[in-house]
């Protein structure tokens, strides 16, 4: 396939950054164009599997008014991130630079603008992130994943453009996956999982559900959930003592599979894990990220949950004697959960990788 030229992502280096990104990533190789990737040194974790042809790690921080006196220094590495950024596009010369937010994507973003070349944000949440919010009056455009994005300053509201959040291929393999029945008295297929603080949350919690769930409830259980290394013996022993059929790991490589294979899903309401639901059509019991400082979490949440797709259980308010009369309850009604998988797979946007790819390349070619 002939080089269609370059186009450079800029994302913070975790996953809800880097999936979706990712995720374009392979549209835009598929369509013959050469992609770089612009991020931090968590790249190393989350970025193993990303179809770029050469990865830079860019200085960056995050500037904090809670700790004025470090913003001096932060802004002398965010300074020097610009100048590499903007060095490393002089020489490559990209047809466009797409940022997915976190304070790493800041400086290519705003070494992109100085050199016209056209630049884009796509945000994950339902709220705009704070990078995402000081590039938004400065882009080309911005990319959602939500039809109603809060946050946008009045300014920027007309570059807005729905894509929905795209997901790895991987995930999109899962899609429209059929949803088995939940019998009476049948196996029920139980998927637990979060990011590392929900991981621990998870592992805390979870086993106090089911002790407090009636027996008969408990047997029908075929459990996998997602704990930390550090926790995987504990919850394994508690597990055992319950009767529990469990598989536990820290990491599950085939995770849209998983997700596929569950009845119920509970989980943090990441952008990632939210857009990866829809896709794949699954109900969710959602526990947002708490004292997160735009709240994103909770509004995903909402957001999923108020199309019939799942329920919010805040995490300061959830006991496990009242959950597991949820899950109990919510195991003998069938019907109730095979339309909230319908209402999921209705939130979808299996295409949102193609539809970004198009956003990107309108206007990465209008100046060529």
């Amino acid at each position: 396939m002939s080089d269609q030229g370059l186009i450079i992502l800029a994302a913070g280096g975790t996953g809800g950054h880097l999936f979706p990104a990712q995720a374009l990533a392979e549209v835009l190789v598929a369509r013959g164009f050469r992609v770089q990737l612009m991020t931090d040194e968590r790249v190393r974790d989350y970025g193993k599997s990303f179809p770029a042809e050469d990865v830079h790690i860019i200085p960056s921080a995050s500037p904090s008014l809670s700790k004025p006196w470090l913003l001096p220094a932060r802004a002398l590495k965010l300074y020097g991130g610009y100048r590499k950024a903007r060095r490393l596009m002089r020489r490559l010369k990209p047809l466009a630079v797409v940022g997915f937010g976190g304070y790493p994507s800041f400086p290519p973003l705003f070494a992109a603008r100085s050199l016209k070349i056209p630049t884009l944000v796509h945000e994950q949440n339902a709220v705009l992130g704070r990078a995402n919010k000081l590039l938004a009056t400065r882009v080309d455009a911005i990319a959602t994943s939500f039809h109603e994005v809060r946050g946008l300053p009045p300014a920027a509201e007309a570059k807005c453009v729905f894509t929905g959040n795209p997901v790895r291929a991987i995930a999109l393999a899962q899609k429209a996956a059929s949803y088995r029945d939940v019998l009476p008295n049948g196996p029920f297929n139980l998927l637990v999982f979060g990011g590392s603080q929900g991981a621990k949350f998870f592992s805390d919690f979870m086993p106090g559900v089911f002790a407090a769930m009636p027996e008969a409830a408990r047997a029908r259980i075929r459990l996998v959930q997602q704990c930390r290394n550090e926790d995987l013996a504990r919850v394994q022993e508690a597990y055992a003592r319950l009767g529990i059929s469990a598989e536990l790991n820290a990491f599950f490589g085939d995770m849209p599979k998983r997700l596929a294979e569950a009845q119920l899903v509970v989980c943090r309401s990441g952008a990632s894990s939210i857009a990866e639901l829809g896709v794949i059509g699954r109900p969710a019991a959602l526990v947002p990220l708490p004292h997160a400082i735009d709240n994103d979490q909770l509004r995903n949440a909402q957001s999923f949950a108020s199309a019939g797709a799942g329920w919010v259980f805040p995490q300061n308010e959830l006991k496990p004697q009242e959950f597991a009369g949820f899950l109990t309850r919510l195991m003998g009604e069938g019907t109730t959960l095979m339309k909230a998988a319908g209402n999921a797979l209705n939130q979808g946007a299996p295409d949102a990788a193609q539809r970004l790819a198009d956003v990107t390349l309108k206007h990465a070619l209008a100046r060529r």
